[in-house]
């Protein structure tokens, strides 16, 4: 098989998937015929060709992706103008914390926002799939240090940590994830920010009651209480 042909099978796997594509998967494309090299080789030709055109090929934490440029995301938020509610600071915050101190515990986070954490905040999080317990500290109590997932870099369209902007200030920090452009995973929508991510995707895991928590934060059923541990 030729480099054109390579090509155009990459092309059209890329476009098909609904997820990611690893390099590993690539490869079982063409039964290992083609090394990592020229994969990537291949790939960076495709994002050249594709430099001028309504959607680009970029690389996050999972694999290899067709998203729609941010520029685009005007004309798209057309064909679906209406917008969810709003997610509180107390949210934001909690992620920025994950996100930029991790591993953490929930006691730490409380010592840095200095408010309690809603327990219904994390759960949130975690049912998204942007943040998990990855181990427990060896202290009193053992408790879950929480981290961000491959999925939370991937929606930031991000390939690693280290490509989020460096801040101090937790506000500061929440404000960038906030106003990150994030790719949507479906190729035919425009980026969302990190907020309508968060209020406009909804878990497929997840039992009605929960979705109801998670599309409003300030909804009867938890937002009293949030308002009063995190305003």
């Amino acid at each position: 098989m030729n480099t054109a042909q390579a090509k155009r099978v990459l092309e059209t796997a890329l476009l098909c998937a609904t997820q990611p594509v690893t390099v590993r998967d690539m490869r079982v494309l063409f039964d290992d015929a083609l090394g990592a090299d020229t994969l990537k080789t291949i790939l960076e030709e495709i994002q050249l060709e594709w430099a001028e055109r309504g959607l680009e090929l970029v690389s996050v934490a999972t694999g290899w992706r067709f998203q729609s440029r941010p520029e685009l995301r005007v004309y798209l938020d057309k064909l679906n103008p209406e917008k969810p509610p709003k997610y509180t600071r107390a949210v934001m915050e909690t992620l920025a914390i994950i996100a930029y101190r991790q591993p953490v515990t929930r006691g730490d986070m409380e010592d840095i926002r200095g408010v309690t954490i809603n327990t219904q905040i994390l759960k949130q999080l975690e049912d998204r799939g942007w943040v998990e317990v990855i181990g427990h500290r060896e202290s009193v109590g053992r408790p879950g240090l929480y981290a961000t997932t491959r999925h939370f870099l991937d929606d930031l369209g991000l390939s690693s940590l280290d490509q989020l902007p460096l801040l101090t200030s937790v506000e500061g920090q929440a404000g960038v994830l906030a106003s990150l452009n994030t790719p949507h995973e479906d190729s035919s929508q425009a980026t969302l920010s990190l907020e309508d991510a968060i209020e406009g995707v909804e878990p497929p895991v997840l039992e009605m009651a929960e979705v109801s928590q998670v599309v409003d934060l300030e909804s009867q059923q938890f937002g009293t209480e949030e308002g009063k541990m995190n305003e």
